[in-house]
């Protein structure tokens, strides 16, 4: 089904609050997670919204049944269709057009891409299944995509749709302290963040790297950049296979990898997707 987002058109100086609307049977966990850190302190500023809507409150029956068996047989319960489209209609009279998103383990992984693509929209739909899942007629008709947010599976969506707001939330211009911090992130440019040190300068764990005190404004963001690249390469090396890296970078890289190897006789990974010959 193509995504009713896809052909939407928002004014490029939108309103920076960002709306988000959740369906879920917890509500109360979702407001309390989100009332924390800095997605509170943008709740409280009026950098975005939210609202739960409840699908036991759009039943029709004394028990507020949402769940029934399976067509076919199997174990677990299915989530029915007709509460999920009484609630999704209910959130939709107030969010007017925003994407509908599920959030299942059969939906594209979300990635901070998506997060810097989601984080121009003004708002967003998410539904939390519960149960071994979803009438699927729902999802076909209603849901604009599904997503992921990794190849496991917890006991509903909730948890995710906090993770992918507070990932939209800390991208919206006002939330941090500093608009640079979130720049700086992991994922922002490709691949993952250096590593980060405060006061004391000495303790019994070991120092501050000395080039961190220079004062050298240049060796530092080299150091920074290198250190960034090498955590990478050591940790997710299916990361910089999606990256192009300039000359500079394959240098530090190169020097990153020899230095490693030098120190802790290490071989590249069999799994690695950058090998000596790709980082002259």
């Amino acid at each position: 089904m193509q995504a009713l987002w896809a052909n939407m058109t928002y004014e490029a100086a939108w309103d920076p609050k960002m709306r988000f609307d959740v369906l879920t049977l917890f509500p109360d966990l979702v407001r309390q997670a989100m009332t924390a850190g800095v997605v509170g302190r943008a709740l409280d500023k009026g950098r975005i919204a939210l609202n739960c809507w409840n699908p036991r409150d759009y039943t029709e029956d004394n028990y507020r049944t949402v769940d029934d068996r399976p067509y076919g047989g199997g174990p677990g319960m299915v989530f029915m269709i007709e509460p999920l489209r009484r609630a999704l209609l209910a959130a939709r009279a107030q969010a007017g057009a925003a994407p509908v998103v599920l959030l299942s383990p059969q939906g594209r992984r979300f990635d901070q891409n998506r997060a810097r693509e989601w984080a121009q929209l003004p708002g967003l739909v998410f539904v939390c299944g519960r149960y071994e899942g979803i009438d699927q007629r729902f999802v076909d008709t209603y849901v604009d995509e599904e997503i992921s947010i990794g190849d496991f599976v917890v006991s509903g969506g909730e948890v995710p749709a906090l993770a992918i707001m507070d990932a939209l939330t800390r991208l919206l211009p006002g939330v941090l302290h500093t608009d640079a911090s979130a720049i700086e992130d992991s994922f922002m440019d490709g691949v993952l963040d250096c590593p980060h040190y405060t006061r004391p300068e000495l303790a019994d764990e070991g120092a501050v790297p000395a080039v961190l005190l220079s004062g050298n404004h240049a060796a530092i963001a080299r150091w920074r950049r290198q250190k960034s690249l090498g955590a990478t390469w050591l940790r997710r090396p299916d990361l910089l296979g999606k990256v192009i890296l300039n000359s500079a970078d394959r240098r530090l890289l190169r020097e990153f990898i020899d230095d490693h190897e030098a120190n802790f006789g290490v071989e590249l990974s069999a799994k690695s997707v950058v090998t000596p010959r790709d980082v002259p």
